[in-house]
């Protein structure tokens, strides 16, 4: 969020590029941004030092070609994409070693400029992805760019980082907009969405977030995803049977066993 940048109290120009020209409009009005742009061709490229792709993760590759012949040498590009992997090596290889792959634990649901928080990344865990192709100096200025607005770096292999986060990032998102989907399914006979308890709605709080964003991710990291919806299915099934053949103490023990996996984590 560049206005968690801004609140750091960085001094520098903020420029924006971006397709709708209404939230340019109210980014700028907000002071968010110093100036937007609707194309790249408009942008003084002499002016930037570093860019920040933060597009749905199937942009990226388009927008990393379009952008490589405008910048100067010395510019670094960032992301802020839940995706790496195979994405991090085709992005250096066309933008060279001063891309350093970033991917910020934080951000809610909501979307758009009309949601930017100042304090979105205090005290957030901030991924970088580097390999042995990224440029130290680079890694350091997109890592220190990461503290300034208060996040706590770890650095993680690209492909390690999408078999960790298609576990615990998108795994539950499927599942969250796989149980909507669920339930317009037994909304036959009532719709069942004029009775949601707490539990629905904190479980599916996620499935509000962003459809193409989330599409891209889903893509993008396709073969994990995969593999984490299979191995949850296992366990749906697991519960399941224990449900049916009416297993009271096994179904206790895999109950108190989640229960207690979940408060370890408080």
């Amino acid at each position: 969020s560049p206005l968690a940048l801004r609140h750091s109290g960085y001094g520098g120009k903020i420029l924006g590029v971006d397709i709708n020209s209404q939230a340019l409009e109210e980014a700028t009005a907000r002071g968010i941004i110093d100036i937007g742009f609707e194309s790249f061709d408009e942008v003084d490229w002499n002016e930037v030092n570093s860019v920040i792709l933060a597009t749905p993760v199937r942009t990226f590759r388009n927008i990393a070609g379009s952008i490589k012949n405008y910048l100067k040498g010395s510019a670094i590009v960032t992301d802020l994409g839940s995706v790496k992997g195979r994405l991090v090596l085709d992005l250096e290889n066309t933008l060279g070693p001063r891309f350093v792959g970033s991917h910020p634990i934080a951000g809610t649901e909501k979307s758009g400029v009309s949601n930017s928080k100042a304090d979105l990344f205090r005290a957030k865990k901030i991924i970088t992805t580097p390999t042995q192709n990224t440029d130290p100096d680079a890694l350091e200025s997109v890592e220190s760019l990461w503290r300034s607005v208060g996040g706590v770096i770890e650095r993680m292999d690209p492909f390690l980082h999408d078999r960790v986060f298609g576990a615990v990032s998108h795994l539950p998102h499927a599942v969250a907009f796989a149980l909507i989907d669920a339930i317009i399914e037994l909304s036959r006979e009532v719709d069942l969405f004029m009775y949601p308890g707490g539990g629905f709605k904190d479980f599916t709080r996620i499935a509000k977030s962003d459809p193409v964003m989330w599409r891209d991710i889903f893509l993008e990291n396709r073969q994990n995803t995969i593999e984490a919806i299979e191995t949850f299915i296992e366990s749906l099934d697991k519960l399941k049977i224990l449900i049916k053949e009416e297993k009271e103490e096994a179904l206790t023990g895999f109950l108190r066993e989640a229960k207690e996996r979940r408060m370890s984590m408080e």
